[in-house]
């Protein structure tokens, strides 16, 4: 086996068409088809959920009803390519290209506290590109965080020489993903360090390292959440949204309009939803950002508990196979980003979903490959792409 993931055992010049496609050992055996299948579906319900909100929404859509639907489409293409490129170059190779692409996105994220950088919905987290497309770097640094600290923790363990990584290493592991963090904290978005920060404690629980470090890291995230609280880092808006989430009667016009309007439509859409383009709450614009974080209300209205069911058993399905990706690969370092990998997804889910419900504070999060916007598709892409490279790459016998 090489470090080229459509270079596998066995797969030699002697086998063609049809038999070299389908071979034990070929590549389209060794994929893992419910992730592609599920993470595909979950795109294509997306789209029709975009379609639905913002067909009507004049004022977004430039006059074409069909715009946000093309550019999710777009999006999804791009993702699925982003993808094929991942798993060509494989995990490994991308190992070692960690420095770079770390240095990448930390000068991305340096560059929206420039004159570059552009708000978007209240998120001062984007860098406006032309052509009506921007960049969300915050997204890819999830990317770099998984890659570096699997790089790290997992050097000397795969190499022989550690049984697990030591206390050094964990501490040049956070080093690493706390400069990035730091950076989105300061913009602020406080929705993609909660994610980043369950990313790490997702990476160090796979890693093999002392648990002492995985409750230092809470304890050390509870003491900073306090203290960014207190020392007013976060923006008015913020603050605004976690007191709605503990008092949803506070303000409802206002602060609570949005996690109220989104338990409306939700709840009117009982077992089987009033129909795909007929509801009468995404119809009428009631919920703002449907299209991008509130976008499961729409599934919630329209297709009813049946159809919002089916997207997150669609989204377990992609858990529970990373899971046994994680578990059957013999190399730490594709364990760690697997790991990772599934931490991003089931919190970044959980609070997606978990707001529209209101049983979560708002936290601009989109959820994954089914909310319109660019870099989250591209970035969830990739790591489909990175679980993909881990399994093709694993030895047959696992």
């Amino acid at each position: 086996m090489t470090g080229n993931s459509f270079s596998v055992s066995g797969y030699g010049p002697e086998r063609t068409g049809w038999t070299r496609l389908f071979a034990r050992d070929s590549l389209a055996r060794r994929l893992d088809w419910p992730i592609l299948f599920s993470a595909i579906a979950l795109s294509l319900i997306g789209a029709a959920l975009v379609y639905s909100a913002t067909r009507n929404r004049t004022e977004l859509n430039q006059g074409d009803p069909y715009y946000f639907l093309l550019r999710h489409l777009l999006n999804t293409g791009i993702g699925f390519a982003l993808m094929i490129g991942t798993v060509w170059l494989g995990h490994r190779t991308l190992r070692t290209a960690v420095p770079i692409l770390y240095g990448i996105s930390v000068l991305l994220i340096l560059l929206v506290l420039t004159p570059m950088g552009a708000t978007i919905n209240g998120a001062h987290a984007w860098i406006v590109v032309g052509g009506g497309f921007s960049l969300q770097p915050s997204e890819f640094v999830k990317v770099t965080i998984i890659l570096g600290m699997a790089m790290l923790l997992a050097a000397r363990v795969d190499a022989g020489d550690k049984p697990h990584p030591d206390h050094r290493t964990v501490v040049q592991a956070l080093g690493l993903a706390t400069v990035p963090i730091l950076i989105v904290l300061l913009m602020p978005d406080l929705g993609s360090v909660m994610v980043m920060v369950v990313i790490v404690l997702g990476v160090l629980l796979t890693s093999g390292a002392s648990n002492r470090w995985v409750l230092g890291l809470i304890g050390t995230g509870a003491v900073g959440a306090i203290a960014v609280w207190q020392l007013g880092v976060l923006d008015e808006y913020q603050i605004n949204r976690f007191a709605a989430f503990a008092n949803p009667e506070l303000d409802p016009a206002g602060v609570g309009y949005n996690t109220n309007q989104a338990r409306i439509a939700i709840g009117s859409g009982g077992l089987l939803g009033t129909g795909l383009f007929k509801g009468s709450q995404t119809t009428g614009q009631f919920v703002p950002e449907q299209q991008t974080d509130f976008v499961f209300t729409v599934a919630g209205e329209e297709l009813g508990f049946v159809g919002a069911g089916l997207i997150i058993l669609l989204l377990g399905v992609v858990l529970w196979r990373a899971c046994r990706i994680a578990r059957e690969t013999t190399e730490l370092y594709g364990t760690i980003v697997a790991g990772g990998i599934i931490a991003w997804f089931a919190f970044q889910s959980f609070e997606n979903i978990g707001m529209t419900l209101g049983i979560m504070p708002v936290a601009g999060l989109p959820l994954p490959f089914v909310s319109y916007g660019g870099s989250s598709m591209f970035a969830v892409w990739v790591a489909v792409g990175l679980l993909q490279s881990i399994r093709v790459q694993r030895p047959m016998s696992a």
